[in-house]
């Protein structure tokens, strides 16, 4: 049975950008990346929002003998995925395996992960806020850095509550953590 997970990098205060809008400080070294490899792989669909989404859409381009093994590899996963995006502001997508959808619908999603083969994820705080407030999410994984920003977009949204077990962890050289959360029944 598919899983819907929500996967977040971001600093040790919460934030996945500053309040600036910037997430240089959570560049993945190559350790790090290679985990996110194997953490993606078995995804079959993403379902991202508007930003997310154009962060993520360079990987449909990335590759070739200038670029590293971890970023090639990267790049045929993000490739092979289906994208859902949703965006009351998008005209279109650039990118194929992908749709647009104007408005999350729960019992939508549901259905997709119900029928899906392959796990889905949920990417970007605020389309998982609307995910994790309709009790979607069964597994949360953070990449924690060690950095406190001040401010900015919250991993998590404010007046959820979720019951979780903590299911795996590993600590990087770098000082990042990764942290595995699964939702209790």
């Amino acid at each position: 049975m598919a899983r819907l997970q929500y996967a977040a990098i971001c600093s040790l205060d919460g934030y996945t950008v500053d309040a600036d809008g910037k997430f240089d400080w959570a560049a993945p070294d190559e350790e790090v990346h290679a985990f996110v490899n194997e953490l993606e792989r078995p995804i079959g669909t993403y379902l991202l929002g508007r930003r997310m989404y154009e962060t993520l859409a360079v990987w449909q381009t990335i590759g070739g003998p200038e670029h590293h093994a971890i970023e090639n590899d990267y790049a045929e996963i993000w490739r092979a995925a289906e994208k859902v995006v949703y965006s009351t502001t998008l005209e279109s997508v650039s990118t194929p395996r992908t749709r647009l959808e104007r408005t999350f619908d729960p019992e939508a999603v549901r259905q997709l992960v119900a029928d899906a083969d392959a796990d889905v994820s949920i990417g970007g705080p605020g389309l998982a806020a609307h995910a994790l407030r309709a009790g979607l999410v069964d597994e949360v994984h953070h990449l924690v850095h060690p950095v406190v920003v001040g401010g900015g977009t919250r991993a998590l949204p404010d007046g959820v509550r979720l019951d979780l077990e903590l299911v795996d962890e590993r600590r990087f050289a770098g000082g990042v953590v990764h942290l595995h959360h699964r939702r209790r029944s």
